[in-house]
């Protein structure tokens, strides 16, 4: 994980999130304390949530949903 000063992350912010596209993570600090840690977005589906309760199927009666990839959202 790279480590960036708030001054040097406000000058180099495009490029911080060029880097964060590709995966890496970065620790975003002040005085030498982080503040902040911009991470890749990792989109999950709704089913990972329910996971747990479907590796118990004797604990609750739960159907999981067919895994399909999230639906385009029109913009505005």
């Amino acid at each position: 994980m790279r480590h960036v000063q708030v001054t040097e992350a406000k000058a180099a912010f495009s490029g911080l999130l060029a880097a964060i596209e590709a995966g890496e993570t970065v620790a975003i600090t002040r005085r030498g304390r982080v503040i902040a840690r911009l991470v890749p977005d990792m989109p999950t589906m709704a089913a990972e949530a329910f996971r747990p309760f479907w590796d118990h199927p004797e604990e609750i009666d739960l159907v999981a949903p067919d895994e399909r990839p999230p639906e385009p959202v029109a913009t505005l």
